[in-house]
């Protein structure tokens, strides 16, 4: 019997997002067979300045790239490639450039499944870049449109302010089997987690993966909101 492998691709905006929302289904999607790819966007360290000075920050940078590409190991994922927008300061970007970066990326790869951020994050870069992504996978004739999940990454999903929609999940991944490779990714990001109680530690993590295990009677899950699908 031949599986049918896809091609899955997560777009991100900082490091330590992708694993945070959706580390487990990466793994769950390696053990799989399918191929996974990571393109994270803005470099994630600058903000932490008054203004923005890369080459002071040039160590830090460095080696929090090199944790991506450790913790994106950790899981099996084929590649990781950065692009260098500004941290926390990508409102003052025109969408349209980002968005053909992210058009480029597509046409690269040809995913079957795109993950990115949810639209109302409290973290400014998060909004961006799905907006960017939504409008990068409108359907088009003649092309393949890939399902788009959304997903939330704690310490900025739940702190938006609640007059805007909240994360409301309808897709669920069962991530019993690969919660532990997940925690393990997110130990490579030494410089970002947080000690408990913060969200972004890894108590927090295991919280909610087991709070949305348990909305679907699983041990861990994770969960999103579907954008697209188109059958």
């Amino acid at each position: 019997m031949v599986m049918d492998m896809k091609k899955i691709l997560i777009i991100a905006a900082h490091p330590d997002d992708e694993i945070l929302g959706c580390g487990g289904t990466m793994a769950k999607h390696v053990l799989e067979g399918d191929t996974v790819y990571v393109y994270i966007l803005a470099e994630g360290v600058t903000s932490r300045d008054q203004n923005r000075c890369v080459d002071l920050r040039k160590e830090e940078l460095s080696d929090l790239r090199k944790s991506a590409i450790a913790a994106n190991t950790i899981l099996g994922v084929t590649s990781v490639e950065f692009h260098d927008f500004p941290d926390n300061r990508m409102d003052g970007l025109e969408l349209l450039d980002i968005v053909k970066i992210i058009e480029d990326k597509i046409n690269e790869i040809k995913p079957d499944i795109i993950y990115t951020h949810y639209i109302n994050d409290l973290n400014i870069d998060h909004q961006i870049i799905c907006k960017a992504v939504i409008t990068a996978t409108r359907p088009l004739s003649g092309t393949k449109t890939p399902i788009l999940l959304l997903f939330e990454v704690v310490s900025s999903t739940e702190w938006q302010t609640p007059i805007l929609p909240n994360f409301s999940p309808n897709w669920f991944v069962n991530i019993s089997n690969t919660l532990n490779l997940k925690i393990q990714a997110l130990e490579a990001y030494k410089s970002e987690m947080r000690i408990w109680p913060h969200p972004r530690s890894i108590e927090g993590i295991e919280c909610l993966a087991k709070l949305r295990g348990a909305t679907i009677c699983v041990n861990a899950a994770e969960a999103f909101m579907l954008n697209k699908l188109i059958i």
